[in-house]
């Protein structure tokens, strides 16, 4: 339990990010205007958030389109200096290119894809709602399935997924959201509890690593791969949990923190969650309105020390360019990045 004094320090922190975020509603997002520096939308909570703010820098938005739906699943190719994102009920992926910040349609039809990353050797792999599947796509230009059923049932809706760099291995999660949401026109009941997986990178193998949790969304490694932060979507949990990784298995699961934030009547949810290599957490941050929405960092310790404000909710994160020091955000119906102090721990 959280002493009084972190309550009250929390409680008034809320009441500054939610002053904040009336402020964003009414920013020039076109880039017109300039942001008067520091921008007021990064906020410290904790003075262990101050070394990773830079003051000279402001969050842009990079892209916003009237005709998105829901924006997410943001990976990062080093090589080709692009960053790619999903439009899931749109059906389609779409590329931010970085020489000159131009965005074109990748994939479409893209089997209403969610989540995506990278692996070690430059394929990309997606999360496929339509299909109830996990894809990679070869140098080739070949599309190979890797994931699409479990004990002879077919998954919900892969929905995020990280490819683990000692050995290759890929990690997902599979709620029900693409069933429920109907986004492909395959609406339909669970055959499988909602659950974590693991693809062997050498025999193919899948194999469920955790159940232990309501729906699990997000997921990332720590800096030292010895642990598993998974993100809980249930409405009744809005937490972030973590494993000790022993292996090819799970074990010792516990609540690393709470999405729960004093001040605010709504109760936001984590999505897309990354680390940095100090070990800090950064958390996508959604449905908790004005000053809430955005990402939220924590320390290791599971104290939240820092915020970044959006004008929307925000579903998915991963950091990139070429220190893989800015922080990119899908968030509704727009792109946003800001640079930092912080490094992402891996390389998508």
């Amino acid at each position: 339990m959280r002493d009084s004094s972190n309550s009250r320090r929390s409680f008034f922190a809320a009441g500054v990010a939610t002053a904040v975020g009336s402020c964003l509603q009414a920013r020039d997002w076109n880039g017109n205007s300039p942001v008067r520096y520091p921008d007021p939308s990064i906020i410290s909570l904790d003075k262990r958030f101050d070394k990773y703010k830079i003051g000279n820098t402001p969050v842009q938005r990079l892209y916003t389109s009237p005709e998105r739906l829901w924006t997410e699943g943001c990976a990062w190719n080093a090589v080709g200096r692009y960053m790619v994102f999903s439009d899931v009920p749109g059906d389609l992926q779409l590329r931010w290119i970085e020489d000159d910040g131009r965005v074109s349609v990748f994939r479409k039809p893209s089997g209403n894809s969610n989540g995506n990353t990278f692996d070690y050797q430059g394929r990309q792999i997606s999360c496929l709602h339509g299909a109830r599947a996990l894809v990679r796509y070869e140098h080739d230009g070949n599309e190979t399935v890797l994931a699409a059923e479990f004990e002879g049932k077919r998954f919900n809706s892969p929905n995020d997924v990280v490819v683990k760099r000692d050995d290759g291995s890929i990690w997902f999660t599979d709620p029900a959201y693409g069933i429920l949401k109907n986004y492909a026109g395959n609406k339909a009941e669970a055959q499988l509890k909602e659950s974590v997986y693991r693809i062997d990178s050498k025999t193919g193998g899948i194999t469920r690593v955790t159940d232990e949790i309501s729906r699990p969304n997000g997921l990332c490694f720590s800096p030292d791969l010895s642990q598993l932060y998974v993100s809980d979507t249930d409405i009744k949990s809005a937490d972030i949990k973590v494993w000790e990784v022993s292996g090819e298995t799970l074990r010792k699961g516990k609540i690393f923190t709470s999405m729960k934030m004093d001040g605010f009547d709504k109760v936001g949810l984590s999505d897309g969650i990354r680390v940095d290599t100090d070990g800090n957490l950064w958390s996508s941050a959604g449905w908790g309105g004005e000053g809430y929405d955005g990402v939220h960092i924590f320390a290791p310790d599971g104290e939240r020390i820092g915020q970044i404000l959006l004008p929307e909710n925000c579903a998915n994160l991963c950091f990139g360019g070429r220190k893989r020091n800015r922080l990119f955000m899908a968030a509704s119906q727009s792109v946003y990045a800001v640079y930092t102090e912080a490094i992402g721990a891996h390389m998508t």
